[in-house]
């Protein structure tokens, strides 16, 4: 910390939190501990929005909940010290670290929020039972720190999405805010797991961004190419059109293109499939959990005529270490 920024307070129990005088709006980071740079842009935006007049709360807990049989809840990393120190420099007031007994009173609570059916889909088929512990304890978590907003990145889409739904259809007084995925200088999203890779692991894991990548370009091309054929009305004045911009696939697909539907979701997830086929060949190899494009409402995956938002979403293992990632896109409306 820098000699002018005081240390964040560390707070063991709701009481201490809810002692705090409060001054303007307060916002809350939760994390589970071991921060790195996206914690800390969650924390410095935090700050932005609240102001030097309100209060920035970080907490820090490993929720059990959240952790299904054979994860890693034992081997996830435990770095308060360390925490405090990133949390202050990035502008937190106070960092919220309770125990499990603070949490969870008792024992495990019998009554728990349920993700419903979006929570059964992708990361939840994978991990049953996740999002379900995931909602429990940010529902418990919300009422403990009492915020005006609360901020989550984007890189936890599916969970950013779920909270969002449950902050709705629960009405929590609160405000959700995401903030987009810090990565790494590689590409590779920024993530407390990164630290399991070996090299060779980590090498093979930067297929994850490199496929998100690839189906971003290619929406963007495709999304250029249709915009450039619009300005234009005939199918071969489009054609030609294309062929003098230089594109040689899309002046072989011209004719297609000024017939296609809008949007092109199958030529995005074919793009990033490519990578992770290839990737799957590598030593160590990828081995895929899922790629998906989904609409962002409700996750279910989006078909070849779809318009609006979607994400692209992938997760793998490499070796013993399971990483996410995703990429919002938006597909253009018909002229």
């Amino acid at each position: 910390m820098t000699p002018t920024t005081p240390p964040p307070v560390l707070l063991r129990t709701a009481a201490e939190l809810h002692g705090r005088e409060r001054h303007g709006r307060r916002a809350v980071v939760m994390t589970m501990g071991a921060l790195h740079e996206g914690h800390a842009t969650l924390i410095r935006t935090a700050r932005d929005l609240v102001g030097p007049s309100g209060e920035v709360v970080v907490t820090v807990f490993v929720n059990p909940l959240q952790f299904g049989a054979g994860e890693d809840l034992d081997r996830y990393p435990r770095t308060l010290d360390a925490d405090l120190e990133i949390a202050g420099q990035a502008g937190a007031d106070a960092v919220f670290a309770p125990s499990v007994d603070e949490v969870y009173p008792g024992g495990e609570p019998q009554v728990r929020v349920t993700a419903g059916p979006m929570g059964e889909r992708l990361e939840g088929a994978s991990r049953p039972g996740h999002f379900d512990g995931m909602l429990t304890v940010v529902a418990k978590l919300l009422h403990l720190t009492r915020p005006d907003l609360a901020l989550y990145g984007q890189k936890d889409a599916q969970q950013l999405a779920l909270i969002r739904r449950m902050v709705r259809d629960l009405n929590f007084g609160v405000e959700i805010v995401g903030v987009p995925t810090v990565r790494e200088d590689d590409g590779l999203a920024l993530s407390s797991r990164n630290r399991y890779l070996s090299p060779r692991e980590r090498r093979t894991a930067l297929a994850l961004s490199r496929a998100l990548f690839a189906g971003l370009d290619r929406h963007a091309a495709q999304e250029a190419l249709r915009a450039r054929a619009r300005e234009v009305p005939a199918p071969h004045a489009r054609a030609e059109a294309l062929s003098a911009l230089g594109e040689s696939r899309a002046a072989a697909d011209a004719h297609a293109v000024s017939h296609a539907a809008p949007g092109t979701p199958d030529a995005v997830r074919a793009a990033a499939r490519l990578v992770l086929d290839d990737a799957a060949r590598l030593d160590p190899p990828l081995e895929l959990d899922y790629l998906a494009l989904v609409d962002p409402a409700d996750f279910t995956e989006v078909g070849g005529d779809h318009t609006g938002e979607a994400v692209l979403a992938v997760a793998a293992r490499v070796g013993a270490t399971r990483l996410i990632d995703n990429v919002p896109l938006t597909f253009g409306a018909a002229s």
